[in-house]
């Protein structure tokens, strides 16, 4: 199903929750990619889906229960710098690229118990933790 309206807008009622919650360009961002793709893969939504998320996550990092604007532009996870065709781990929307010290400002806007001695890897998978259960709880209102 399009995300976008005739004008070329995201339909906020169409779009995954934590995108309803983020700001227009996210949505924007999102919906334009998923039709444009939904267009090229004859219809398939999964794929749409797909292709919608990784151009999000090229401008936008996933913080909390909803998406905000990067302060660099590129891939966010190995998943993201290799393509469509690839099969590497995602860091499910936390900018993995981005430096230690951008990772340690969002645990502690996060409030993750220990992040003073957290190695990167380990604030992604904080980071990670912290965001699907901010999502969870904003469904649950």
């Amino acid at each position: 199903m399009p995300k976008t309206t005739k004008s070329g807008k995201a339909k906020k009622s169409e779009l995954p929750s934590t995108l309803q919650r983020s700001g227009e360009k996210a949505q924007n961002t999102f919906a334009k990619a998923h039709d444009s793709a939904l267009e090229s893969y004859e219809g398939d939504e999964r794929a749409a889906n797909q292709v919608g998320f990784s151009a999000l996550k090229h401008t936008h990092e996933k913080v909390g229960d909803r998406w905000e604007p990067k302060e660099k532009k590129g891939p966010s996870d190995a998943q993201a710098e290799g393509g469509r065709n690839t099969n590497r781990p995602t860091a499910g929307g936390v900018d993995a690229n981005a430096s230690k010290k951008h990772l340690y400002e969002q645990a502690t806007r996060l409030d993750i118990p220990g992040r003073s001695t957290m190695s990167k890897d380990e604030l992604v998978k904080a980071l990670q933790k912290a965001n699907n259960r901010e999502s969870a709880k904003a469904l649950r209102k």
